[in-house]
């Protein structure tokens, strides 16, 4: 069993790692609490107001107030993320809506790509369009990367966070590193 130490301070897989091309620079993302959130319609209402803004209802979307931010994933599923101190599962804990609420804050972590190759990188392990008309800023997806299952989120217009489980992290990493250096070729 874990003591609370290594719960409280867990091993970042990608600590110090960063990496960079040609108008392109590749990071790990903070720390995050992330939550898988499944719920149906009619709960919808109950569970935005706990989290404090509307989760979102179509395909490829996003919100967010704050440090938190739901992805849109499916029609009744919703990635979590929340950069800030509180974690999102406190908020829904007096919800009394039927939900289905996993911390996955473990298993997941992400990481950062940024300027204006940033696009051109992930097109290298993405069959997704991720173009700005068809991908704005604030559009998300789980697609693959590579061989790995990943969620693509682009935050800004030359930013994107990919959402990986831990165990995948090192092979995106060095995915996404390869395709920085490919980009200048």
């Amino acid at each position: 069993m874990a003591d609370a130490t290594t719960i409280a301070n867990p091993v970042r897989p990608l600590e110090g790692r960063m990496a960079a091309g040609p108008n392109v620079q590749i990071r790990p993302a903070e720390p995050a609490h992330r939550l898988s959130l499944r719920a149906r319609n009619k709960s919808v209402a109950a569970l935005s107001k706990a989290l404090g803004f509307a989760l979102p209802q179509k395909p490829k979307m996003s919100a967010s107030k704050g440090s938190r931010a739901a992805l849109w994933l499916g029609p009744d599923e919703w990635l979590i993320i929340d950069t800030g101190a509180n974690a999102p599962s406190d908020a829904l804990k007096n919800s009394r809506v039927l939900q289905s609420a996993v911390d996955i804050s473990m298993r997941n972590t992400a990481i950062i790509v940024s300027g204006a190759g940033a696009q051109a990188v992930l097109a290298a392990g993405c069959p997704q369009e991720l173009h700005l008309e068809k991908f704005p800023t604030g559009a998300c997806s789980r697609t693959m990367f590579g061989k790995a299952e990943v969620v693509i989120w682009r935050t800004a217009k030359q930013e994107f966070r990919i959402e990986c489980w831990r165990s995948f992290s090192t092979y995106v990493f060095d995915f996404l590193e390869e395709a920085a250096r490919d980009a200048g070729a």
